[in-house]
């Protein structure tokens, strides 16, 4: 579908530049589609697997933002020697940005001495959870929960109605906004739970605070979250990216777009979440933020930044 519909912006819209997509299947699609288009750039929205960059990258695809492995990595050793959870269980969604974030996770908590004592996959668009929370072993210290959106808030519900109480490590989508703002029992199984990804709600630096303000500004309340989605942010920064690099390009894209190319290559980007720079893949380098989650001031759900 993400090719189908990128064919026609291209072939019909005649438009010069993508910024897309969101899902990391989608992402892999897209660099795939990218080398059919070489005289187009296409700038990755958010989506986050790892293959889109670090395996036969398209020359005319730029991600602004980290991948999921990128995302992952800090967690595991903030929750062995933080958090002293020394053996885990881990679900995840059975698709490409599952694997790539569990994949930093993973990486980064067996390395600082931590143990994964089982591993389950999920397809995507679950709702029955009842059979893989039955099988889940007690005698972990934590699970980590790679699940985002509807999958996510499903399994949350389904594990406070069946009384379980081993602790949870959540994976990038799993704290979002888009989770931490459900409705009913969800809420109560995500209180304390580490997790980490591109940006911290409560981050002070002014960059990050006056996006927020931006944001809350020119969305009406009834329209929006409390703080941007982790999927607002990546497409806010990938437009970012692209206006800044069409100006030092002085909007040249003649050439199969070489100036804008070349300005996107070796632009310092400065995001609300940080400086961001791009490898010889195109591929992202910035900052991850490890944070907890806590009640906010108005009974909602939030991040707090630990690291």
């Amino acid at each position: 579908t993400t090719v189908r519909m990128a064919r026609k912006l291209i072939e019909q819209d005649k438009v010069d530049i993508i910024i897309g997509p969101l899902s990391g299947s989608e992402g892999i699609a897209m660099r795939d589609f990218a080398k059919t288009i070489p005289g187009k750039v296409v700038i990755n929205g958010i989506s986050g697997a790892l293959e889109t960059t670090w395996v036969d990258p398209a020359p005319n695809f730029y991600r602004f933002n980290l991948d999921g492995s990128q995302w992952g990595y800090g967690l595991g050793s903030y929750v062995v020697k933080t958090k002293g959870w020394k053996k885990v269980a881990t679900i995840a969604a059975d698709y490409s940005f599952g694997y790539t974030n569990f994949m930093g996770f993973a990486a980064d908590y067996c390395k600082a001495g931590g143990d994964i004592a089982q591993r389950f996959w999920q397809p995507l668009g679950q709702s029955d959870f009842a059979a893989i929370i039955a099988q889940l072993p007690d005698d972990v210290d934590a699970i980590y929960l790679g699940l985002g959106g509807t999958d996510a808030i499903n399994f949350l519900n389904q594990y406070q109605q069946a009384g379980a109480s081993v602790k949870l490590i959540g994976g990038t989508i799993m704290a979002d906004q888009t989770v931490l703002t459900a409705k009913g029992k969800a809420k109560e199984a995500l209180k304390g739970t580490p997790t980490s990804g591109p940006f911290a709600a409560d981050n002070t630096d002014p960059a990050w605070t006056s996006y927020v303000k931006l944001y809350q500004t020119n969305i009406p309340e009834k329209d929006r979250f409390p703080s941007p989605s982790l999927f607002g942010l990546g497409y806010y920064v990938a437009t970012q990216a692209a206006i800044k690099g069409l100006q030092a390009a002085g909007g040249d894209l003649s050439n199969g777009q070489a100036k804008f190319k070349e300005a996107l290559s070796k632009m310092e980007l400065d995001s609300p979440v940080g400086k961001i720079t791009l490898n010889e893949n195109r591929q992202a380098t910035g900052t991850v933020f490890i944070n907890e989650v806590v009640e906010g001031a108005d009974g909602n759900l939030t991040s707090q930044m630990v690291g």
